[in-house]
């Protein structure tokens, strides 16, 4: 965390379509300069949380604010200081890659010339420079979202909403976005980021908050999380009934878990424990591998899918 000025504070939360709640009575507070994830399956509430932030949906109760002012009564305002990469693509397909920017500058009043000279060295940056002048449908669908991200910036904003932002990209896609976001954080930009790739929140984020259900279930570092839920390394062999008695007899304090033909192995105790165990097993195929961001999110939220 690189300060204590809380910059986001829901209080109490709350987004109901008709008789569906999303987002359920939720409290959280985003600190001037951090990174946060939100992770959760689909339909957990993440987007929606997100989209209450830029004062694009409204609240059904509770309160929530930015910068000090209240979404509800300075949305005016907010927008001019956040930048938005939402998950859809949005581009104009009616406008070229720069038009997109231009023509999007306007809406903070960003001057003609100004606005070209940030747009042409986004596009530098994100590597769209020959694209320029071509129209929106001619680009992939990582080029669109490489554009979205750049035009999330076009306003310099202090607080930066990401949902889900290299979904669709290559590794070097990634990366790219990846080493803007690490630049962005040492400017002093908060960022609020949903993602699917566990290695991304934990690359990238300061602070994870794991949403289920539109309810906040756990939140703290990512190394925080590890090392509570399922300790430093994890143990996986290929599933044998006579194998899964010797490990609850071997490691009574450990977290037995089979999964389809593996069984998985969580305990929290110092490195070096599975060493003596696997010996009892010649022949099978096994890893003894760190524990991970994404062992804890299915833990926490299960292995079956969520639509």
């Amino acid at each position: 965390m690189n300060s204590s000025e809380v910059l986001i504070k829901a209080t109490g939360l709350t987004k109901k379509y008709d008789d569906f709640t999303a987002v359920d009575s939720i409290d959280f507070e985003v600190y001037k300069g951090e990174c946060v994830g939100f992770l959760g399956p689909n339909g957990a509430g993440k987007t929606t949380t997100v989209r209450m932030i830029y004062c694009f949906l409204p609240l059904t109760e509770g309160t929530l604010t930015v910068a000090g002012m209240d979404v509800s009564t300075q949305a005016r305002q907010i927008k001019a200081m956040v930048g938005v990469s939402p998950q859809d693509d949005n581009l104009d397909p009616d406008f070229t890659v720069i038009k997109n920017l231009q023509v999007y500058a306007r809406y903070f009043d960003i001057p003609k010339d100004e606005a070209t000279k940030r747009a042409t060295e986004l596009l530098k940056f994100f590597q769209l420079e020959e694209k320029r002048d071509v129209s929106i449908n001619a680009l992939s669908g990582g080029m669109k979202r490489r554009l979205i991200m750049a035009r999330a910036l076009i306003n310099e904003p202090r607080i930066l909403l990401l949902d889900e932002p290299t979904t669709g990209l290559d590794p070097q896609g990634r990366h790219i976005v990846w080493d803007e976001i690490r630049s962005l954080r040492k400017q002093g930009v908060t960022i609020i980021l949903t993602t699917h790739y566990m290695d991304e929140a934990a690359a990238l984020c300061d602070r994870i908050l794991i949403i289920e259900n539109g309810k906040i279930i756990e939140t703290g570092t990512p190394q925080e999380l590890i090392r509570k839920h399922v300790g430093e390394d994890v143990l996986e062999v290929e599933y044998d009934e006579a194998v899964v008695e010797i490990l609850k007899a071997e490691l009574p304090d450990a977290e037995v878990e089979v999964f389809g033909e593996q069984v998985r192995v969580f305990i929290k105790q110092p490195r070096g424990v599975f060493e003596r165990v696997v010996k009892k097993f010649p022949g099978k195929n096994l890893t003894i591998r760190n524990a991970n961001l994404e062992d804890v999110f299915l833990k926490l939220t299960g292995r079956k899918l969520k639509e």
